[in-house]
């Protein structure tokens, strides 16, 4: 007859039941311990697998109510243009027996191609003739506006002209800019090139040797004040449009015939 006795008891004795007792009680505070170090601890010192859930979770929960701005990159400067006033800060220029002088003439097409220029993305410095930031001055292209005489000479004195430096230390960008602003400044105005009238002081213009050696450099003259003085006086957002487009030409690359 088998012994109805169970083989192992299921009732504690008291030490075994302080003993689970102490258990129970390190194993809550353990938890609790736990989770205020993972709420309060910064995540470097947390193990990567916590902190990277714990990262999760506050993500998360921030989510819908973040304000922050995603990071951005530090913009490019915009690429810089120079344009001298012909005889701004300096003298009058070429005066017309009614006071016309070519330096209000000058600033009025420069202003112009400024803000033209300005418009298109560029960082554009209006300069004196003989200004002092001339020396060392950096940039894409610098662009000296002139116009020529108030005489009557003889009747093919009208029209424009553009000219770089004798000896360039760029030659080929200087030649480039040339040609871009001779077409463009054509085009635009409809004038005849009046390459003959090309002197000395234009190729050796004294801003091509202040200039840092690579900037290229062209100097325009945009008409004759005697003939050609209706456009230059009354259309002068026509010629800055000219000009403007010539140096666009050359910044960014684009053919020239």
């Amino acid at each position: 007859m088998s012994d109805p006795t169970p083989r192992y008891s299921t009732v504690l004795t008291p030490g075994a039941f302080e003993a689970a007792r102490h258990v129970l009680v390190v194993f809550c505070v353990a938890a609790a311990v736990a989770t205020i170090f993972t709420a309060w601890s910064p995540a470097s010192i947390l193990p990567s697998q916590t902190a990277r859930q714990i990262a999760i979770a506050l993500a998360t929960r921030v989510g819908a109510n973040s304000t922050a701005q995603p990071a951005t990159s530090t913009p490019r400067p915009a690429p810089r243009i120079g344009l001298v006033a012909g005889h701004m800060g300096n003298d009058s220029g070429a005066v017309c027996p009614d006071g016309l002088t070519e330096a209000s003439v000058n600033l009025e097409v420069a202003n112009r191609v400024k803000a033209a220029l300005e418009a298109a993305g560029f960082q554009v410095d209006l300069l004196n003739e003989f200004d002092d930031r001339l020396v060392g001055y950096k940039a894409v292209a610098l662009v000296s506006i002139h116009a020529d005489s108030c005489d009557f000479i003889n009747d093919q004195a009208t029209g424009f002209k553009v000219a770089s430096a004798l000896q360039s230390p760029v030659p080929d960008k200087a030649a480039r800019l040339v040609a871009c602003v001779q077409d463009r400044y054509s085009d635009r105005t409809h004038m005849n090139y009046h390459a003959q009238s090309i002197t000395f002081d234009m190729t050796a213009y004294h801003a091509f040797r202040e200039i840092d050696a690579q900037t290229p450099a062209a100097i325009i003259e945009t008409g004759f004040l005697n003939l050609d003085r209706k456009i230059l006086t009354e259309q002068p957002d026509l010629v800055a449009q000219g000009v403007t487009e010539g140096i666009l030409c050359y910044a960014r690359n684009e053919p020239v015939p």
